[in-house]
């Protein structure tokens, strides 16, 4: 698994690969809270008037379903393409320390393009009336479930990736997977169409147990689902590639 997660990460930090990636999510999401500036703005937070770092939180997991699948669109079908995971295969490596070293890398990626932004708490802090007057608390929480959603998001980019083999097309697949467990189920739910089955329809998504962490509240029981889910879509990419062998 560590030569697998050594090759990784010198593939994404001995290029310009992850650095460009960590600033454009930086550029992006920095456009957003402090300079764009309309009524049709809801994220600046000058023009919310709160010291709080809830918008970044609410637009980060969107920045994730177009980043991450784009990071992970390459880990096993740029392997296919080029031949190299048959020789993968001739090696003294089983295929769960594939994945595991390739979830690994891109988690360590996602974790490296996150630890800028605390620059926002930073200023956040600096400009509370009083100073310091913010909710640590919630930002800690925030920060959590924004990991625990990345590697959600990290494990459905892979089995994408196991998926098919092109590479555009493991992004499309992707991003089409994230953006649905994110966000569809939450709305489905929200045409009523399951009665009172709709609240259990809206927990099968990740919007309501990742919302919960936004709001200051670290469960068990949401760290629990985005586990599970991680670890569904992991075991099913094993398999994926175990066909493929």
């Amino acid at each position: 698994m560590f030569s697998i997660l050594k090759k990784e990460l010198w593939a994404y930090f001995g290029t310009l690969g992850a650095y460009i990636v960590a600033a454009a999510y930086i550029l992006i999401s920095s456009l957003f809270l402090w300079f764009f500036d309309s009524k049709f703005d809801t994220f600046n937070i000058f023009n919310v008037g709160l010291a709080s770092l809830n918008n970044f939180f609410v637009l980060s997991p969107w920045l994730f379903i177009f980043l991450i699948p784009a990071l992970s669109m390459k880990s096993i079908a740029e392997e296919e393409q080029t031949g190299t995971l048959v020789w993968l295969f001739s090696k003294p490596l089983s295929i769960e320390s594939i994945i595991a070293g390739k979830f690994l890398a891109i988690s360590i990626l996602v974790t490296f393009t996150l630890f800028p932004t605390l620059i926002y708490v930073f200023t956040i802090y600096n400009i509370s009336m009083p100073e310091g007057n913010i909710d640590l608390g919630a930002i800690y929480s925030g920060y959590v479930g924004l990991i625990f959603l990345s590697t959600a998001f990290i494990s459905i980019g892979i089995f994408a990736s196991s998926l098919v083999k092109n590479q555009v097309l493991s992004y499309i697949v992707g991003v089409f997977l994230c953006f649905f467990c994110f966000y569809g189920f939450e709305n489905l739910a929200s045409y009523n169409l399951l009665g009172n089955y709709d609240y259990w329809l809206q927990r099968i998504g990740f919007y309501q147990h990742y919302t919960s962490f936004t709001k200051g509240i670290i469960d068990t029981r949401d760290i629990g689902y985005f586990l599970f889910i991680t670890t569904l879509f992991i075991f099913a990419s094993i398999q994926l590639v175990k066909l493929k062998k």
